[in-house]
């Protein structure tokens, strides 16, 4: 019985490490904020006094200012963090729950129920329904032709619900919310310059960051092999710096803070739940093997529908990481930004059309486990996470190789089959061509192009979207397509639904929960569809949004 008195008195000495932890904590973090604004302070007076007045605007001294760059960027982000700061810290405990509790939450319900009453609602998505087609009438005024490309999102609405899973169930407010959503945020990047501009700058900052990790990539693999972009080790290199990035961040509890954040936000306006809506948002600037890993903990308990909307919503987006690659054939780095914007809402909207939820999600705001990390310190969750990226970038590889090389196979027979029949060059890469000719025509894209443009996204759906983005740099350098084709094209190419990104995709998730290795796999063809119409969808809003002078 003495051995176990010592283990008797253990717990009581738990608290005065407890407080010695909190105290250490406290001083940190007011030792990092003076820092930081110590720093803040004296950028701005070096700023202020060494920084010349711009030739152009004389006396203003903000007019030189880059707000993506240099002392711009950093007033951007001294604002935006104190901002979060005051209100998580002071405003969301001492006057945000008690606001939100007392006046906000009974307001809101008895708005949803007034809402949801179905006259009320028919009402509503009318209204909504007639003015984006007032608004988008109102944008082909000038060009008729325009007007065409109303026709793709309608088709692909038709098309999408009369292979829904569940045709009862479709929920028409998220569906309407997120086509909204993809239309305004077109409207946003496309038509106004400050709305371009801010994520043209967040897109460069995310692939700058994310480019960190070549520095890894070199040393190990070498230059020569990172300089020719090699896919398994010049681009995969990311997923291992991701994921250590993603493990740390699950740690220090920043992670729980942005799902909670930027999931209530999405679920409020779309009406998609956490999980989704986060991985919908983290798929603008990141690809389908990153974007899960934010929400790693909680594949395990999504719904079947829940995982076919991060699949969807995986192909219908394109990563930071390679719109470099993109810009390098040509491509419009501001197109490719706002096509992977706009695609956020309206996979969501995509994916509830395709596979409507039939259980109850246990990831909803008010439900959801925002667990902490199992990790006992920083250096633990570095290596926990890059531990957990090999298995990822080892399906990713492994899947990637086979589905090519059937994709290929099968072009190769196509070929072959019809060789013996005495016609020459007829690919199954040819015969998708011309399945693709009305889908493009559909979109906008004037009818002397359909053949070359329905061929390159034929290329990017059989194949992979670097061969169709070559094929259209080469296509635009010879003036074989319109400047307004090519546009079009470039909104239809964003997007990772090729066979070789399907099997990406199924070694990437079950990688992180091989237990829903067999739902995966079921949804992951259904979804492969409905990212495709959410490209197709934004190709043809972009169509009638963009003006000549985008296009010039």
């Amino acid at each position: 019985m003495a051995d176990q008195e010592p283990a008797e008195e253990a717990p009581e000495e738990k608290p005065p490490r407890s407080k010695a932890r909190r105290i250490t904590y406290i001083v940190l973090h007011v030792l990092l904020h003076v820092i930081f604004i110590a720093h803040f302070i004296g950028a701005t007076v070096v700023f202020i006094l060494f920084d010349k007045e711009s030739d152009e605007c004389p006396g203003n001294i903000l007019c030189k200012m880059n707000w993506c760059h240099g002392y711009g960027f950093l007033i951007v982000i001294f604002v935006i963090f104190y901002i979060l700061w005051l209100y998580y810290w002071v405003f969301k405990p001492y006057v945000g729950i008690k606001l939100y509790n007392n006046y906000l939450e009974p307001a809101i319900d008895k708005w949803i129920v007034f809402s949801r009453k179905l006259i009320v609602s028919g009402v509503m998505l009318l209204i909504v329904i007639s003015l984006a087609v007032a608004y988008l009438g109102y944008e082909c005024r000038y060009d008729a032709t325009k007007a065409i490309g109303l026709l793709g999102p309608v088709t692909f609405l038709l098309i999408g619900f009369a292979v829904s899973k569940h045709h009862k169930r479709v929920p028409w407010r998220i569906v309407t919310h997120g086509l909204l959503g993809q239309l305004l945020l077109g409207i946003f990047c496309l038509r106004a310059p400050f709305g371009r501009s801010i994520f043209e700058c967040l897109g460069e900052k995310v692939s700058l960051f994310l480019g960190y990790a070549n520095y890894g990539a070199r040393f190990v693999y070498g230059d020569r092999i990172c300089d020719d972009y090699v896919f398994a080790f010049a681009i995969l290199a990311v997923v291992f710096f991701f994921s250590v990035i993603s493990s740390i961040m699950y740690y220090l509890g920043w992670m729980q803070f942005i799902l909670n954040g930027l999931g209530f936000l999405l679920q409020a306006m779309v009406g998609t739940t956490v999980c989704e809506s986060v991985n919908a948002a983290a798929n603008i600037f990141l690809g389908m093997s990153e974007s899960p890993l934010v929400i790693r903990p909680y594949i395990l308990i999504l719904t079947v529908s829940e995982l076919h909307t991060i699949c969807t919503s995986g192909y219908s987006t394109v990563a930071g990481t390679v719109l470099g690659a993109y810009v390098s054939f040509g491509a419009s780095p501001a197109f490719l930004i706002t096509a992977s914007v706009m695609a956020a809402p309206g996979s969501l909207a995509f994916s509830k059309l395709f596979y409507p939820e039939t259980e109850e999600s246990l990831t909803r705001s008010d439900n959801i486990q925002l667990e902490k990390s199992p990790d006992s310190s920083i250096l633990d969750a570095a290596a926990s996470g890059a531990a957990a990226a090999l298995m990822i970038v080892l399906g990713i590889v492994s899947n990637i190789i086979a589905f090519l090389a059937v994709m290929f196979f099968l072009n190769a027979l196509t070929e072959w089959t019809f060789e013996l029949i005495g016609l020459k060059n007829i690919t199954l890469l040819f015969l998708l061509a011309q399945v693709f000719v009305p889908i493009v025509f559909l979109m906008g894209v004037p009818w002397e192009d359909c053949q070359q443009i329905g061929l390159v996204v034929a290329e990017k759906s059989l194949i992979n979207e670097f061969v169709a983005y070559k094929h259209l740099g080469q296509l635009v350098r010879e003036n074989k397509v319109g400047s307004r084709s090519a546009s079009i094209a470039t909104f239809a190419l964003c997007g990772f639904a090729n066979p070789g990104s399907l099997g990406i995709l199924i070694a990437a998730l079950s990688a992180m929960a091989p237990a829903r290795r067999s739902d995966i796999t079921r949804v992951a063809v259904r979804a492969f569809f409905a990212g495709s119409f959410v490209s197709f969808t934004s190709a043809s809003l972009a169509g009638i949004l963009i003006q000549d002078d985008f296009t010039s």
